[in-house]
């Protein structure tokens, strides 16, 4: 048996001579354990969020979508696409086109992005399931063209669900210069009718910007007829999405880019990934604060075993293994800490995804969840558990050394 943690572990669990001793190493344990949890908590409060905004995501975007690397649009008969869509993986591919239009409707009027589709969108994604209204996901009915707005969107424009007239689409021409003495002529005009529905992505881009309609008005629209915007697809189940990416990136090379759901919204990812690491950090110097608490139970300790350490040495203990008894103490007051919070913090998680104990507002339906998401990633509960090690191993290191060589 190792001589140091043998006498470090009777040291931690034995009465000591005096009590305060036991009250701060219990204290110090509380410490490093509550600063675990919140470790805990917190992350998985954030993957929660994540998870929350990338099943949103899964109704409007694409699996994968390759746009160009340069330009808006590209020739929708490439032989780069066509080795694309004749992937044995790929289910569903679709071409789209989409750019930036002025809306008006009534006397309103908000600038937006006008998506123009192929008939198999509603096979692509979920669109279907996030539609309200009366009427159904169309996108044009012999030479009508239908438009189904966002809902934040249709509240922007004054317009309901199935909202009566017709919607006018200013784009502005791609040749020519602008007649400033007749400045419509420098646009191009057509107009929409609803089809009877809104959509809602509960993302606030797509809610208050977008408008699907059929792929032949958007290239009418934008002049852009024979070319595309990007190339969307969804994978046969069972496909090995990072594989298939990956063959795709190599079909394409430098001339487009393929991108999956994450990738499609890396901005906004990126922003909740910084957000949660800073929310680590600032949790990690709050567990550095909580460690402190086992240096003042380490020394107070040092001193009550003073004759205890005579004794030690008569028996041939090493001074270096002397120092190694109060090093084991400290790093097995933050470990059991450190247990303890990780299975305080888990039990909570549970607790809020089974009962949502804490809500996200007063009243009910103010927000998308009632109450804060939680999701638990094996990944951060190593990382919170290698943190909380680390942090107290090193806290204890420095100071044990000083306080052993100086009392003892």
């Amino acid at each position: 048996m190792n001589f140091p943690f043998y006498i470090a572990r009777r040291y931690l669990f034995s009465k000591k001579s005096t009590h305060v001793i036991n009250l701060i190493s219990g204290i110090s344990a509380v410490g490093v354990a509550v600063a675990t949890m919140a470790l805990v908590v917190t992350l998985s409060v954030f993957n929660g969020f994540h998870d929350l905004v990338a099943s949103f995501l899964t109704a409007f975007d694409p699996q994968i979508e390759v746009v160009p690397a340069q330009g808006k649009t590209a020739p929708a008969d490439d032989p780069v696409l066509a080795k694309i869509r004749a992937l044995p993986e790929v289910d569903v591919a679709t071409e789209s086109v989409e750019d930036q239009a002025l809306a008006v409707y009534g006397g309103n009027q908000a600038m937006v992005v006008v998506k123009g589709v192929d008939d198999n969108f509603d096979q692509l994604t979920h669109i279907n399931d996030i539609l309200y209204g009366e009427g159904s996901f169309s996108l044009h009915a012999a030479n009508l063209q239908y438009g189904t707005v966002g809902i934040r969107l249709a509240d922007q424009l004054g317009m309901s669900a199935d909202w009566p007239g017709n919607l006018y689409i200013y784009a502005p021409r791609r040749e020519g210069q602008l007649d400033m003495m007749n400045p419509t002529e420098g646009f191009v005009v057509d107009s929409l009718i609803s089809p009877g529905v809104v959509f809602s992505v509960r993302n606030g881009r797509y809610d208050r910007e977008y408008i699907l309609t059929s792929i032949g008005f958007a290239r009418s629209l934008f002049d852009s007829q024979g070319m595309l915007s990007q190339l969307e697809i969804r994978l046969k189940p069972g496909s090995d999405l990072d594989a298939v990416k990956a063959e795709m990136r190599q079909i394409a090379g430098d001339k487009y880019h393929v991108l999956d759901r994450l990738e499609q919204q890396a901005d906004t990812f990126k922003i909740m990934k910084i957000e949660k690491f800073i929310a680590y950090i600032f949790l990690t110097f709050i567990l550095a604060v909580a460690c402190f608490n086992i240096i003042g139970s380490l020394s107070m300790l040092i001193i009550d075993k003073k004759d205890d350490v005579v004794t030690l040495r008569n028996m041939g203990a090493t001074d270096k293994q002397i120092i190694r008894i109060f090093l084991f103490e400290g790093r097995m007051i933050s470990a059991i800490g450190a247990v303890a919070g990780i299975v305080l913090g888990l039990l909570l998680c549970w607790l809020q995804q089974e009962y949502g104990l804490v809500a996200l507002g007063e009243s009910s339906g103010s927000f998308v969840v009632d109450a804060y998401p939680v999701s638990v990633h094996p990944e951060d509960i190593v990382t919170v558990l290698l943190t909380v090690v680390a942090v107290g191993f090193a806290s204890v290191w420095y100071p044990v050394r000083y306080f052993a060589k100086r009392l003892l």
